[in-house]
């Protein structure tokens, strides 16, 4: 028990907020506070424990009011993202459900290794009663909840269940928020009587404290062995991944491909690590990526990732990397990414280990046959962006169209947000960014839903940038409430509500599988108890308008330009409602991506669908 002399008597939630008032981190001798407050939506489980608290040290610690759990965990995302992993809130919800509902925005943060902090509240510790309200009985452990569902997406779990024990669950949670190679979403998890329980807590717990976010340096001979292989590369290739931009290596990067003539394949998270119109800036690589990058990387002979997860979309499911001899290099902090294709390991962050790896070469270049075919592949994608966005005044506009009017409306500061449908391909492709924190693609987990709480998040995080979120009409559906927390806060976001009437995407997807867009539209279902072609007409610009949106529609390429100039000089949040083709695409990216087709059908469009399958799986390969 703390000496009484040097401690402060106060309940559980107290001193949770107390405490997370006054962490700070520190990177590069530059120093900040960590958390930029908490999103809440308060019921019976923390509106009396952590609710409380959060009335009490609201002068110190602000609270957002969110409308969805899911929604709240995306917002505390896209701060962290736009933050650069250095920065992130606190999301507290109610139990059972309120708690179960963020699980999937865990999900999203832990994969995208984005630091946010999750307090779902719990059941009675005491066990005094039950079962309560809301409760998920178990019949093998009173000791078990709904919040034990956090333990599969979150990097540190921890239940309190009892007030002495909030101390140390508080510094391991920091510890993983501000750990570069660790971080992901936290869970304490906080019965609903022991947040209101009171305990002698040490003042020292709420002294302000600094976490050093360390630039961890690489094994100096793991960086020599990659510099000899490197050194021996003719065709070598870059994946800049998401921790170049993390890591604020952009102009080490720079520097590097510049002097070495190297080319660059970015991932949706290491888009803008390049700006777009560098010579060596080839774009976007991977399933979702340019033929003109992927050309290169069929061909390589050393690929060197840095930063990058080495997803599926990036390897095209593992058949990108064609060189029957390809070898590779891998940058990255965490050594779970660093080993993955049988790479080389180079385990450290990203800007020190590409300072370091220049020096080992200072000596190497491509050739200069090489270094010409890369700037020619670099700029005959930035004419072949040109000619997909060119206004071709059709009846309807394409999305690809509509993505150039605002790309070119976005000016200097900006940012776009997305995460999942068509969009994502087409922004990866065609979207040219205006500075390496300009572009929020959700990729890791793809989560319908995160665009408007991501883009909110973004805003949070650095209120001085034009926030552009592209949401379609499926996932707008899905999740678009959060536009009331942006009307709310007086915080602008312009978002453009594509509608390609339904999840066109999978609907793609689900024909070129054989599955023929199967239930991928929103039509009705007619007298033979079967989807026919007739639409749901839904009227999705009255609905943001119910939210207290400024809401603005466009059908051809002027009316879209001078609704984007309209919305520049609103100061509400703003909704630009416009229908798109349907079926308007641009041609592929020349990579291929694993989805698998039954072995067996009676559809004659699954057996065709079958057989290019094959084809296709037949060229995948392990890289041992």
């Amino acid at each position: 028990m703390p000496n009484t002399t040097d401690t402060t008597r106060l309940t559980v939630g107290q001193a949770l907020v107390r405490f997370l008032a006054a962490q700070h981190v520190e990177r590069d001798d530059v120093e900040q506070p960590f958390f930029g407050g908490a999103l809440g939506i308060f019921g019976h489980g923390n509106v009396a424990g952590v609710g409380q608290a959060l009335l009490q040290y609201r002068d110190d610690f602000r609270l957002y009011q969110g409308r969805n759990e899911q929604g709240m965990v995306h917002i505390a995302t896209g701060y962290a993202k736009m933050r650069n992993r250095l920065g992130a809130m606190a999301v507290t919800t109610s139990i059972g459900p309120g708690a179960t509902n963020m699980v999937t925005g865990a999900a999203t943060a832990t994969v995208n290794r984005l630091p946010v902090l999750c307090l779902p509240s719990d059941i009675f510790a005491s066990r005094r009663t039950g079962p309560v309200l809301q409760q998920l009985e178990s019949n093998f452990s009173w000791d078990y909840s709904a919040s034990d569902a956090f333990k599969a997406v979150s990097k540190y779990w921890d239940r309190i269940n009892r007030p002495d024990q909030l101390p140390t669950a508080l510094l391991e949670a920091m510890r993983t928020l501000t750990s570069p190679a660790e971080t992901g979403a936290v869970t304490l998890s906080l019965p609903q009587d022991v947040q209101a329980e009171a305990w002698n807590f040490p003042n020292q717990l709420f002294r302000p404290r600094t976490w050093h976010v360390p630039r961890a340096r690489a094994d100096r001979a793991a960086l020599r062995r990659a510099a000899q292989l490197i050194a021996g590369a003719h065709r070598p290739v870059i994946i800049a991944g998401g921790g170049v931009i993390y890591s604020d290596a952009t102009a080490e990067l720079n520097a590097f491909v510049s002097r070495t003539g190297i080319p660059v394949g970015v991932t949706q998270a290491g888009k803008a690590s390049l700006p777009h119109d560098h010579p060596q800036m080839v774009n976007a690589l991977g399933a979702s990526g340019s033929v003109f990058a992927n050309q290169l990387a069929n061909v390589a002979d050393v690929i060197i990732g840095i930063g990058t997860r080495y997803t599926d979309f990036t390897t095209a499911s593992n058949t990108l990397f064609a060189n029957p001899d390809v070898q590779f290099v891998n940058l990255n902090v965490t050594e779970l990414d660093a080993l993955k294709e049988s790479a080389l390991a180079v385990v450290g962050d990203a800007r020190e280990s590409i300072t370091e790896l220049d020096n080992l070469l200072a000596d190497y270049s491509v050739s200069a046959a090489y270094r010409a075919e890369v700037e020619k592949a670099a700029t005959d994608w930035r004419s072949e962006v040109d000619r997909i966005v060119e206004v071709q005044n059709a009846p309807t506009l394409s999305q690809a169209e509509a993505i150039g009017i605002v790309n070119a409306a976005a000016g200097d500061h900006h940012v776009v947000v997305n995460a999942a449908g068509s969009m994502p391909g087409d922004l990866h492709r065609l979207w040219r960014p205006s500075d390496p924190k300009a572009y929020d693609l959700e990729y890791g987990n793809s989560c319908m839903g995160y665009e408007i709480g991501g883009a909110l998040g973004a805003k949070m995080a650095d209120p001085t940038r034009d926030v552009f979120c592209f949401i379609g009409d499926g996932t707008f559906l899905l999740s678009s409430q959060e536009i009331m927390t942006a009307v709310q806060e007086g915080l602008k976001l312009t978002v453009l509500l594509v509608d390609n009437y339904g999840y066109g995407s999978i609907a793609a997807l689900s024909e070129t599988r054989g599955s023929q867009g199967f239930a991928c539209r929103f039509n009705y279902r007619g007298d033979d108890g079967q989807y026919n072609e007739n639409r749901i007409e839904v009227d999705l610009a009255a609905n943001a308008a119910s939210y207290g949106a400024d809401v603005l529609t466009a059908s051809t390429a002027d009316e879209l330009s001078q609704a984007l100039k309209q919305a520049a000089g609103i100061d509400n949040t703003v909704v630009i409602y416009v229908k798109v083709d349907a079926k308007g695409r641009f041609g592929g990216s020349g990579a291929w991506w694993d989805v698998p087709v039954p072995e067996v059908s009676e559809l004659e469009s699954t057996t065709q669908a079958r057989k290019e399958y094959e084809e296709q799986v037949s060229t995948q390969r392990l890289y041992l």
